[in-house]
């Protein structure tokens, strides 16, 4: 206790340039806990959705219905998942029972036939959007409330109908799950979304928190060993150095909560693309405010504790400013097997072994980013000495010397300058590979889209609105033969395609052979042949004629044969399936769990109006839309936002740790400048030896940073499944990034070093 009352004395007392220092230190680990807040708050929001989104799903019991009540007696619900561009919109039917039951949050009551409950966002989107009203038919009767929406930006309707139009509803007596399956992120995508920001945010977040806690260390390490040689123990030392930084991390940590709370109102309310959450969603829990309340200052004590152990070991070398010890070996080592497992990876994706969704990879992938991450600021040093021990012995250039001789004296100068920088450019090449994953996943390839209508239950009037509907370039009838399902034998069956040859043209204007009102098998070149479909075979279709009874008819697989290609990226039929005319079969009648097919234009602009329109003819329909998984582009779009966030995040930090490191490099250089200056040193001379020390360090660093990001970049995507393994488009962009950030360092060298000479700077204590 005596040694931290001791430095916190010294602190307060010993000067106005000591604690101009420490508030700048409580000021740089405010930015880092803030930035830290915000990394660990993105899980909990996460949380806080799925949680909202658990809660309004419903279910059906036994016991929360009144005794003598039957299940087809509760309200009906049926859940429907529309795009809304790259958006779901989730409509929810509601038809009253013979009972009541509470609804769900967010709701006072349900509404009536013919009323409608709608999500902010969504009641702004139908006045802008007429035809979007056609999906969400009835009067707006209110507001549904915070609790029954994941999200501030959440489409989401609540609509009333009459019990006899929603027979396809599921009963419900109450809300609420433990779980969601409908979750914002799915939990493999959040691991890969932790371990990037851990690799984008905390790695470089480390780095500056620590140089933060080091600041003016020569200085302190030549205060620390006169209390040394006074007869301070060592552990003495190392407590007084300690109480100093803990005291600054301790008051920046707290600074850095106020700061994060501040950021949360006003980003949630403002918003990130595709990304908003509550306000009270981003509070920290107790357990993140106390990681960042004791992580920071425990990070601070280790750095204290580390930046004064030469001080308390060897106090006349501090005092005496002798040359440092160069740095160990030892610290390749990370380095070397990261590089290892890495190329190891990129070699089995050039030579086609690249493997697919196994354990070892789960394991090996991440522990090589983090060893060829840590590998990159600990070789660094190492690899920045030697250079510089070469280029001074060869260069003739009186700058070039002598700041490659004080890079070789002091090599941890160009650790701390480089570092945040280097971990910037590096994790950018990992976020970069994870972006070009999710695109090979999001992107939609296809230049039409297909829409799967049911017909259970559908009138022969709504079937020919929904072929109408504008913007549908084809349409036909998908369909099975029957089969008896009480049966264990497994019985063959085929399928059909109901369409005339017009209508399969524009279905598949590549097809070849077609006669119209004759049958023939569909051969795709691309697939096998179905065995089952074999020409001769008989196959029963149970048709359905709306209300005028039921008919069996069988189906003889006919010889002929059309060559058929389809246009969609997902076949609309398969080889083997029959072309049936539609004139084959009783007018009225259709075969049962037949499915309307319908095909557009893949752009946004018409998948969005098709689906205006078909919501318009009926908006109970069931659309199936293939290619067009609404949910994962929702979850990708959330995703991109949460890596551009730590994207942004890293790079405030690693340009905070740069500009950290290299303003007190140069304070702490003053004296040696003050001599050269003495000596006889032009300004211009000085300016260059400055930028120099700073650049090629830091050129060094990045081009290790660009080799090994671009390797761990490639040997990610060799094991993340995908088709694209070598991003050579992204190689241009890394590099005029890293160009840019040494342009920028050596121009912020330059005002650095000042024209007025103080030789107070160089007297002896």
């Amino acid at each position: 206790m005596r040694e931290l009352l001791l430095g916190l004395r010294l602190l307060l007392g010993s000067g106005r340039g000591n604690r101009v220092r420490f508030v700048l230190m409580a000021a740089g680990s405010a930015v880092g806990v803030a930035c830290l807040a915000i990394v660990l708050a993105i899980p909990g929001i996460l949380a806080a959705q799925d949680g909202r989104k658990a809660a309004r799903s419903a279910d059906c019991c036994a016991g929360d219905r009144p005794s003598g009540v039957t299940a087809d007696e509760a309200p009906l619900e049926l859940r429907l998942t529309d795009p809304y561009g790259s958006r779901p919109m989730i409509r929810v039917f509601h038809a009253p029972g013979a009972f009541a039951i509470d609804p769900p949050p967010g709701l006072s009551e349900f509404p009536d036939p013919g009323e409608v409950f709608v999500s902010p966002k969504l009641h702004k989107e139908l006045r802008k959007e007429p035809g979007l009203a056609q999906l969400v038919p009835g009067r707006e009767r209110g507001i549904i409330g915070a609790q029954g929406l994941a999200h501030p930006d959440e489409l989401y309707a609540y609509i009333g109908v009459p019990r006899s139009q929603l027979q396809s509803g599921n009963p419900v007596t109450f809300y609420g799950w433990s779980y969601t399956n409908d979750e914002t992120v799915e939990p493999s995508t959040l691991d890969i979304v932790r371990f990037t920001l851990s690799g984008v945010v905390l790695l470089p977040l480390i780095v500056y928190l620590s140089v933060c806690a080091r600041l003016s260390a020569a200085a302190r390490a030549r205060r620390l060993a006169a209390l040394r040689l006074v007869g301070l123990s060592k552990k003495g030392v190392q407590r007084v150095n300690a109480a100093e930084t803990v005291a600054a991390a301790l008051i920046g940590a707290v600074l850095g909560l106020g700061v994060y709370a501040v950021v949360n109102q006003l980003v949630s309310r403002i918003g990130l693309p595709g990304f908003r959450w509550f306000p009270s969603d981003g509070s920290l829990s107790l357990s993140t405010a106390l990681v960042c309340l004791l992580g920071c200052p425990a990070l601070a004590c280790l750095a204290g504790v580390v930046g004064a152990r030469k001080a308390a070991a060897n106090p006349l070398a501090v005092r005496r400013s002798a040359a440092e010890r160069p740095p160990a070996r030892w610290g390749l080592l990370p380095l070397l097997p990261g590089l290892g497992i890495v190329i190891g990876y990129c070699v089995a994706g050039a030579t086609g072994h690249a493997p697919r969704d196994t354990s070892l990879s789960s394991i090996l992938m991440p522990l090589a980013v983090v060893l060829v991450g840590a590998g990159l600021v600990l070789a660094l040093p190492i690899v920045c000495r030697s250079l510089a021990r070469r280029v001074a012995g060869t260069s003739r250039s009186l700058p070039l010397g002598l700041a490659m001789r004080r890079n070789e004296v002091e090599p941890g100068g160009a650790l701390r300058v480089a570092t945040g920088l280097v971990l910037l450019v590096y994790a950018a090449s990992l976020v970069q590979g994870v972006l070009i994953e999710l695109d090979q996943v999001s992107k939609n390839t296809s230049p039409v889209q297909t829409y799967g209508l049911p017909l259970d239950g559908v009138s022969q009037g709504s079937q020919r609105a929904f072929e109408e509907v504008p913007g549908v370039q084809g349409h036909l009838i998908q369909a099975r033969s029957w089969r008896n399902l009480t049966l264990e034998e497994w019985q063959p069956s085929i399928g059909i395609l109901i369409a005339t040859c017009a209508q399969l043209h524009k279905v598949a204007p590549l097809t070849r052979g077609c006669v119209d009102g004759r049958p023939a098998r569909l051969l795709l070149p691309e697939q096998p042949y179905d065995d089952e479909s074999r020409p001769g075979a008989i196959y029963p279709f149970h048709l359905d004629g709306q209300g005028d009874g039921r008919q069996v008819v069988k189906i003889r697989v006919p010889k002929e044969a059309i060559r058929y290609r389809d246009r969609a990226a997902i076949p609309i039929a398969s080889s083997g399936d029959v072309l049936i005319p539609p004139s084959f079969f009783p007018a009225g009648y259709r075969p049962e769990d037949a499915t309307l097919v319908l095909l557009s234009s893949s752009e946004p602009t018409t998948v969005r109006s098709v689906l205006d329109d078909i919501g318009g003819v009926d908006p109970t329909a069931h659309v199936d839309t293939p290619g067009v998984v609404v949910t994962a582009l929702q979850q990708i779009t959330v995703v991109k936002t949460i890596l551009g966030m730590g994207m942004v995040l890293g790079l405030v930090i690693g340009v905070a740790a740069y500009l950290v490191a290299a303003t007190d490099r140069a304070v702490e250089r003053r004296p040696q400048v003050t001599a050269l200056s003495l000596l006889g040193a032009r300004p211009r001379t000085l300016r260059a030896v400055q930028v120099a020390q700073v650049v090629l360090p830091l050129a060094v660093g990045l081009v290790l940073a660009v080799v090994a990001g671009k390797a761990a970049e490639s040997s990610y995507l060799v094991t993340g499944g995908g088709e694209v393994f070598w991003d050579g488009a992204g190689l241009p962009l890394l590099l005029a990034c890293a160009l840019g950030v040494m342009a920028v360092a050596a121009v912020g060298s330059l005002p650095l070093i000042g024209r007025r000479i103080d030789p107070e700077l160089i007297r002896r204590d």
